[in-house]
């Protein structure tokens, strides 16, 4: 999902949105070295796995890249939706599909995002992560998403391989395709509390 990961060489064309009100729209994806939108096959695993309706979650797609994520989950009612993403040039595509679509809870920013978390101050139900590969900055990102989570969040992990977690951290989820795992955590803050 996120530009500059993975072995892929460039990909451009377009991707379609596959549930919601979307459904079907198209989502235009800038020819990027390394951009890997997370195939159609996932995203229809993934949004089984969080239910198909996500009228009123906050979400959070921490490294956008094609949007696919955010783009699904506005589809099927989150709001807001923000997508963080730091290449200019793929967040000047974000913002064309999210006025082709009129996708207003879509809120798109430009920025690091590890530095752009530092300053977040808003809670997120939902949460995309799905870093460059050879950042490995998964460990980090989740050790600083908590202040960040409602109790109960879900988390959506793809990576080289599953990651490890222990409470308060549970994993409800996990699959792989190809060369990529795919995680769904929950972030649970009182486990283990009496």
């Amino acid at each position: 999902m996120h530009s500059n990961k993975g072995n892929r060489g460039p990909a451009a064309g377009t991707l379609r949105v596959i549930g919601g009100k979307y459904r079907s729209r198209q989502i235009r994806v800038p020819a990027r070295p390394g951009l890997r939108p997370t195939p159609g096959r996932v995203r229809e695993t993934l949004f089984n796995w969080l239910g198909q309706d996500l009228d009123g979650l906050a979400c959070l797609d921490l490294y956008a890249g094609s949007g696919a994520l955010g783009f699904e989950a506005a589809s099927r009612g989150a709001a807001p939706v923000v997508l963080v993403e730091k290449d200019r040039a793929v967040v000047a595509e974000l913002e064309r599909s999210r006025a082709a679509l009129g996708a207003t809870q879509l809120e798109i920013v430009c920025g690091d995002a590890a530095t752009w978390l530092a300053r977040e101050r808003r809670h997120y139900d939902v949460v995309f992560l799905d870093p460059p590969f050879r950042q490995n900055a998964v460990p980090a990102i989740l050790g600083n998403l908590p202040p960040r989570l409602n109790p109960g969040a879900r988390v959506y992990v793809e990576a080289e391989a599953p990651i490890d977690v222990a409470a308060p951290w549970t994993e409800l989820k996990c699959a792989r395709a190809g060369q990529v795992s795919y995680q769904l955590l929950q972030w649970n803050p009182n486990e283990g509390q009496p």
